[in-house]
């Protein structure tokens, strides 16, 4: 790539993260050019005035720098290097930045794709769910090509808030999976310190206060509580994410040989939890698993 920040900008994904971080660089003045699987999506970032392009590979083709969003490992090795990837448009001189939670080996093997191709490649997987993305108070925890995250600094601080460069390939997925495994064993104990204080007869607004106040006071518990107090689970980040996460952070303590049982205990609760149809309801609808497991 040249010396200058890159000036077209594409962006592949746009469901619940990879939309408002799109229209925040819509919105930053950004000549941004979109696509995504099914295209009535874009149609609101084409009226703040993206560019749309029929497939990934011509996203590629048109920008000096590509941002990939995807659900999970299959769609992101899918969107980066399958037959209208992303790949088939990047060539020397461009960047391809992936934004998703992914594997170690699957990040790499799109590095690899997109290196053949004299392109770089940079992991940029976020900390934050859609209330983040919509604020542009994401964490991304990037690594790859140091050259290429140099230059499209500029493009995370206007979604995100702030930015950790962790070397190579990989130890970027790491960092998520790591973050999104404590969270979802987080969400699990505290759904479980919910309903027990349900059933000794503690009011639980009172012990979402108190909780809120302490010193295991997190903003997860403050901002999903009172919903989950009520049974409600608006969508911030989805259920079957949060398991998907939870079962790439075990595989990596497996290879490794790292004992992770508290993980392992929750992941199980996410599965059942999808089990009862709760994939599309945000994580905290892991509780539901638990409830099920007392009325048993």
């Amino acid at each position: 790539m040249t010396d200058e920040v890159p000036t077209r900008v594409g962006f592949l994904g746009l469901g619940i993260m990879g939309s408002p971080m799109a229209q925040n660089l819509i919105k930053a003045g950004c000549d941004v050019t979109v696509w995504n699987r099914t295209k009535s999506k874009c149609d609101p970032l084409i009226n703040l005035g993206a560019k749309y392009k029929s497939s990934p590979g011509e996203v590629a083709a048109s920008c000096d720098v590509t941002f990939a969003m995807l659900a999970d490992p299959e769609s992101a090795l899918v969107v980066a290097c399958g037959d209208d990837g992303a790949a088939r448009g990047m060539g020397p001189g461009k960047g391809y930045v992936d934004v998703s939670t992914v594997d170690g080996p699957t990040s790499k093997l799109i590095n690899a794709q997109i290196k053949e191709t004299g392109a770089l490649f940079l992991e940029a997987p976020v900390s934050g769910s859609k209330k983040p993305a919509e604020d542009g108070q994401l964490i991304f925890l990037t690594a790859g090509d140091k050259s290429l995250y140099d230059k499209v600094t500029s493009y995370l601080d206007i979604m995100g808030k702030s930015r950790f460069y962790l070397g190579d390939v990989g130890n970027g997925a790491a960092m998520k999976l790591v973050v999104n495994m404590i969270m979802g064993s987080m969400m699990t104990s505290f759904a479980e310190g919910l309903l027990l204080s349900e059933k000794v007869g503690l009011d639980l607004s009172v012990v979402v206060e108190v909780i809120s106040q302490g010193a295991i006071s997190a903003p997860m518990f403050s901002m999903k509580g009172p919903s989950m107090v009520q049974s409600k689970y608006p969508t911030a980040f989805p259920l079957k994410h949060q398991q998907k996460d939870m079962r790439l952070a075990l595989g990596l303590a497996e290879s490794v040989s790292q004992s992770t049982p508290i993980a392992a205990a929750a992941n199980e609760l996410y599965k059942v939890a999808k089990s009862h149809g709760l994939s599309d309801h945000d994580f905290s609808a892991v509780i539901e698993a638990l409830k099920v497991k007392l009325k048993d």
